[in-house]
């Protein structure tokens, strides 16, 4: 008796792919490829993370700038890519490292929640990750953040 393969190949849908070109542009993120990724959002994006809430393409621009800017070796690695079909949402999981002033060496994970436009641009990118290692290893407001979190830890 012969076997059939039953296996199917999976062709992304138009915007399953624009999310996936995202994805890869910004895991190969570099001041030069800035204008190539913005280009990808729409001219209103929502772009929000634990310290930034903006709209808008030229805000997204600036703040991309800006972090190059004042992070040494910004360097972003997308691990996971994921496109709800019927609700129209994707997933990012990654990892963020830099070299940032006055903490040194930062290193990241998180996601982000991606949803596209009718022409598939990102219109709304929605980062969730822990900002607490940044705050701890701020002078004074670390010591005591560390000090609460001794307090309310369940290790003893």
């Amino acid at each position: 008796m012969s076997q059939q393969n039953t296996s199917v190949l999976h062709t992304p849908s138009s915007h399953e792919q624009a999310l996936i070109d995202y994805a890869h542009a910004f895991a190969s993120l570099t001041p030069e490829m800035v204008d190539s990724l913005c280009a990808r959002a729409s001219e209103d994006v929502h772009f929000r993370d634990p310290f930034n809430d903006l709209h808008g393409r030229e805000a997204m621009h600036h703040l991309l700038m800006d972090m190059f800017q004042r992070a040494g070796r910004p360097d972003f690695s997308v691990d996971d890519i994921c496109w709800h079909e019927v609700q129209q949402v994707g997933w990012l999981r990654w990892h963020f490292s830099a070299d940032l002033p006055v903490i040194g060496m930062l290193k990241v994970e998180g996601c982000t929640r991606i949803l596209l436009d009718a022409q598939g641009r990102v219109c709304e990118h929605l980062d969730y990750w822990d900002s607490a290692p940044i705050y701890l290893r701020l002078p004074l407001v670390g010591a005591l953040l560390r000090k609460i979190r001794r307090r309310i830890s369940a290790a003893e």
